[in-house]
């Protein structure tokens, strides 16, 4: 066969695919005119991007006097404790002259474009995520190197770490994580959600990395032994460089169930992106709208990772 008839045929195989695409997003259109909804999508965009300012809060308990241009504030402290402060470029008030105030409370808001809360809780799942992933991927290659050693007490532990996290819920150990460790380790919320999803997804690191390693035929550790390369050497020089090509696909499989499983953390009092959603929804009544948003949103987040991963590969078995 010619490569132009391979390439013909390529084409032909492509339209079809496409043709599958169209028909599945046309079963969702006749579905979505099935259902008694009214679609309201003009009311998430400002729960991406909103127009309305930066909302400014009450930095101590004070009174408010509002100059004659009504656009700046001065507070007042209560008992005369402290300096006044004055705050400029107030775009809309939401206080009167001479009323009292108290730490937090919202004064006013400037003007400008300020993130919604879908891209706030979108910049929570981010941050958990990487830092999780971090933590993550750092116990994940220790246990997995433990359960390769040959030390037997090494090989126990992470055996016994790997086994019970495996077994048991992401949910339920979020949980455990943010009503028992956290409160004895003095932990924040954010903090013991990455302690939860490091943990947990950690486990299934370490098994990757645990295929990864007696992947490589062991061939390739005794000749490096037999040229006076020391285990570690073995180790950092030459199993590890060709295991790293063999879990890149599995890991960055399990890096996009890291962001997923992300959202669990709602639970614990976080607003990530699922759990403004949840607010969202509970203002605008539009759940349709909402959660396929937040879907979208997750979508980008895993298939830029995706991409990321999938060069990185690439560019591995070009240095090959």
């Amino acid at each position: 066969m010619t490569s132009s008839q391979t390439s013909r045929r390529g084409w032909v195989w492509h339209a079809l695919s496409l043709l599958i695409l169209a028909a599945f997003c046309g079963s969702l259109y006749l579905a979505s005119k099935r259902i008694d909804y009214t679609w309201r999508w003009s009311r998430l965009p400002q729960y991406l991007l909103s127009t309305g300012g930066e909302e400014i809060d009450a930095p101590f308990d004070g009174t408010v006097s509002i100059a004659a241009d009504d656009k700046t504030l001065t507070i007042t402290p209560l008992l005369g404790v402290g300096a006044a402060q004055t705050i400029p470029d107030i775009a809309v008030p939401l206080v009167a002259d001479g009323e009292v105030v108290f730490r937090g409370n919202t004064l006013g808001k400037k003007p400008g474009i300020s993130a919604g809360p879908l891209l706030i809780g979108l910049w929570l799942t981010l941050r958990i995520s990487f830092v999780s992933l971090i933590f993550a991927l750092v116990l994940g290659v220790l246990a997995g190197l433990g359960r390769v050693s040959h030390n037997p007490t090494a090989r126990d532990v992470a055996s016994f770490y790997v086994e019970i996290i495996r077994g048991t819920p992401l949910l339920v150990q979020l949980f455990i994580a943010y009503f028992f460790f956290a409160p004895t380790l003095h932990l924040s919320a954010f903090a013991a959600g990455v302690f939860g999803l490091s943990v947990f997804t950690g486990a299934y690191i370490a098994e990757i990395v645990r295929a990864g390693i007696q992947a490589v035929p062991k061939g390739q550790t005794e000749a490096s032994q037999s040229l006076g390369l020391s285990g570690l050497q073995t180790l950092r020089h030459v199993v590890l460089p060709q295991a790293i090509q063999k879990i890149l696909p599995p890991l960055a499989g399990q890096f996009i169930n890291l962001i997923k499983d992300s959202s669990l953390v709602s639970v614990m009092a976080l607003t990530d992106l699922t759990k403004a959603g949840r607010e969202v929804v509970s203002s605008t009544f539009s759940p349709f709208e909402v959660w396929f948003t937040v879907a979208l949103m997750y979508l980008i987040l895993t298939g830029g990772l995706s991409l990321v991963v999938n060069r990185l590969e690439k560019r591995l078995a070009r240095h090959d």
